[in-house]
């Protein structure tokens, strides 16, 4: 079962023609003007900040506590070391920019024809997060998301596993822009006090409006950079 798998991750499947990448970033970009729809996809983009702080908090040498995901579409990573210091900031830094990084990725994997292999991989992730997770609820989504990837994954044909791969590259890409700009309407509004940028605003004394351009720039780049891959401009 393990060779075939590997098998299926490691063949080629050609990326959509230009006007087929077009359809998917239309459809994708509806799905997440939609507030049902952005809700759905929020649950991953929040998974996906998550688990960036997880990575990056590991990477520093921090001691990781563990990941609740919220129905709210919230989340949190608690992890243990210096309150201040590189470590701390490379780990509050991670969230926001997490989801843009992947999109980036896996357009550039999806250029090179390993659409399978991308989705083979966030398998492999979604398990890694299920270890770490500390609530129901983000075991529920997590497991979601793990099952009908493999599911799809195993079961899918290549000409179905480009298009899912393609669509999944442009939510992520899409998506992470506006929840930017959705933390800074929140904390017009008051809330969200606790934010990542709030807490490296005291952190870093730099001002959280500051923090939530970076993210801005840094989403709105990867977009630019994502969708030029995928478009093979």
């Amino acid at each position: 079962m393990l060779r075939d798998i590997w098998l299926r991750a490691t063949t080629v499947q050609p990326p959509l023609p230009f006007n087929s990448v077009l359809l998917v970033a239309a459809v994708a970009l509806l799905v997440i003007g939609s507030p049902v729809g952005y809700r759905l996809v929020r649950h991953l983009i929040t998974l996906v900040h998550e688990a960036g702080h997880a990575l990056v908090a590991k990477l520093c040498g921090r001691t990781l506590r563990g990941i609740r995901l919220h129905s709210d579409t919230s989340g949190v990573t608690l992890s243990k070391g210096r309150p201040t210091g590189p470590g701390m900031v490379a780990t509050l830094a991670a969230g926001y920019p997490a989801p843009s990084a992947l999109g980036l990725v896996g357009a550039l994997v999806l250029g090179h024809g390993y659409a399978s292999a991308l989705l083979w991989t966030l398998v492999v992730a979604c398990a890694g997060v299920l270890l770490l997770m500390r609530n129901l609820y983000g075991l529920w989504v997590v497991l979601a998301v793990g099952v009908s990837v493999t599911a799809l994954s195993w079961l899918a044909p290549a000409a179905v596993l480009v298009w899912v791969a393609t669509a999944l590259v442009w939510a992520l890409l899409l998506a992470a822009p506006r929840s930017v700009i959705e933390l800074q309407l929140q904390r017009r509004r008051g809330r969200g006090g606790g934010s990542d940028v709030d807490q490296l605003a005291r952190l870093t004394r730099v001002p959280a409006p500051v923090w939530v351009g970076v993210f801005l720039v840094v989403g709105l780049g990867a977009l630019t950079g994502g969708g030029w891959l995928l478009l093979g401009l």
